[in-house]
């Protein structure tokens, strides 16, 4: 039993990884829009630089979240039956 249950210990930790990988990384970047939000509020010539890394950073979170959201629906899908 203890051998049936290593696979499903081995997927809960990689997705778990991912998950930390996913939060760095969405932090890291809601960090760097706050900062040049901030800038942008002092002098408005940070405006585009703002609006260039919110029209870049953006869409990769999504697509981090996509995967993770992908990868977590097929670790706890069902198992077909053959």
């Amino acid at each position: 039993m203890e051998q049936s249950l290593q696979p499903a210990t081995d997927d809960l930790a990689a997705l778990h990884e991912k998950f930390r990988e996913v939060k760095h990384s969405i932090n890291n970047s809601l960090a760097v829009i706050m900062a040049l939000s901030e800038l942008a509020q002092r002098n408005p010539q940070h405006y585009e630089k703002l609006t260039k890394t919110i029209l870049t950073r953006c869409p990769d979170i999504v697509s981090q979240l996509q995967d993770f959201s992908r990868n977590l629906s097929e670790k706890i899908k069902p198992k077909q039956a053959a």
